[in-house]
């Protein structure tokens, strides 16, 4: 068959399937972690040289154990009580054999207790809720014997300044054309 002397073998394929889906679980399993104050998971998925980084002004680890405890601090645990719900986008993923680069939006919603009460058909009555922020994230993985683990975590906010759109920008730098 013309054409498939260079295409990667089906198992290749089959691995960056494989690869992606385990990904896209770790990626996934975030928010409900970070919602519940899980910080065994947040141990579990970090590699224990791990890096957390959100920027200037809020808090940051180094290590898995120190980034678990994050969701212990008595400030997280009121985002928590006060209904924090972290909620992420689909993210764009760039294997490089057993390292990733993953790219990926989040938003912090919290319930808002002053709005107007509202009904919505067949979902009762609510609120609402309030974008705290969004972010973007850049995420490096590694491949370990025990699946893929984070290696660093890199947030910044989607506001008027720039970084946040650098994370953004740098994800789609292999799609730009040779010059």
């Amino acid at each position: 068959m013309a054409g498939t002397e260079n295409a990667p073998s089906i198992e290749a394929r089959l691995r960056a399937i494989e690869d992606r889906l385990a990904i896209y679980h770790l990626i996934a399993s975030h928010p409900p972690s970070a919602d519940t104050a899980a910080d065994f998971y947040t141990e579990a998925v970090y590699l224990a040289d791990g890096v957390f980084d959100r920027g200037e002004g809020l808090l940051g680890a180094v290590g898995a154990h120190e980034i678990g405890a994050i969701t212990q601090t008595p400030e997280h645990q009121q985002a928590i009580a006060a209904g924090i719900a972290h909620f992420a986008g689909l993210p764009i993923i760039e294997l490089d054999g057993d390292s990733a680069t993953v790219t990926s939006y989040l938003q912090l919603l919290y319930p808002d207790v002053t709005g107007e009460e509202r009904q919505l058909p067949n979902h009762g009555m609510s609120r609402g809720y309030r974008v705290h922020r969004v972010v973007a994230n850049h995420w490096e993985l590694a491949r370990t014997p025990e699946g893929w683990k984070i290696k660093s975590r890199k947030l910044r906010p989607l506001d008027s300044s720039q970084p946040g759109r650098d994370i953004l920008a740098a994800a789609l730098e292999s799609y730009r054309p040779a010059p």
